[in-house]
């Protein structure tokens, strides 16, 4: 089943390294992240999970948890945050899911039906599990982005697209390149004379695109 923007997000029980948990109930009221990985102890994750864990500060100030999910045992997950925590200079307290069912990888539509973890495998063997998936706290899939194995994610992207999908649950959107601070895009479907009671003065660049100052 594949999974699209504004869908709900699968719901599962599963393991990690620090414990048991069911997904929605995990995610609660906030925003989350979840990042997935093919393998534990392989080098662009590992700078990964370290940019993350670097982040602590910024993603507690977003209201948002996150999670990342390996196709490993959580003993083994326990085991590579010391080189994780080693590369990024941080400790890095978010929990690990255990998919070695690969339950989760399928759920979220990131390796087909019939795939299965090989005797010997390598990262080759789930390597389209490396996935971006931003949830609201309506747990619906709001953004999410697919990476091969050879380029590392930009966490600062993912830090900005959050902030840009927070911003526009305020009811605007975001234009190209944008950033904290700057001026924000009016929906068409919001009328000039709504757009004037609802944000005040606003700059109309083209009769479909208004902008105006970002809300508080």
């Amino acid at each position: 089943m594949s999974l699209r923007i504004n869908d709900v997000v699968p719901n599962f029980t599963a393991e990690t390294d620090q414990g048991q948990i069911t997904f929605h109930d995990w995610i609660g009221d906030s925003w989350a992240i979840l990042f997935s990985h093919p393998k534990d102890f392989t080098p662009v994750c590992t700078t990964e999970f370290g940019a993350v864990a670097q982040l602590a500060a910024e993603w507690e100030k977003r209201g948002t948890k996150v999670i990342g999910v390996s196709v490993d045992s959580a003993e083994d997950h326990k085991k590579w945050k010391t080189d994780i925590e080693k590369v990024g200079g941080a400790a890095a307290g978010f929990p690990i899911i255990a998919d070695e069912g690969l339950a989760v990888s399928k759920a979220f539509d990131m390796l087909p039906a019939e795939a299965y973890l090989p005797d010997g495998r390598t990262p080759a063997d789930s390597a389209t599990v490396r996935s971006v998936f931003i949830i609201g706290p309506d747990k619906q899939l709001k953004l999410s982005m697919t990476y091969p194995m050879t380029v590392g994610r930009n966490f600062a992207e993912v830090l900005r697209a959050l902030d840009a999908l927070q911003t526009s649950a305020k009811g605007v959107a975001t234009p190209a390149n944008w950033e904290v601070g700057q001026d924000v895009i009016i929906p068409p479907s919001v009328s000039d004379e709504d757009a004037k009671a609802k944000f005040g003065t606003f700059d109309a660049v083209l009769p479909y695109l208004r902008k105006t100052k970002m809300p508080a």
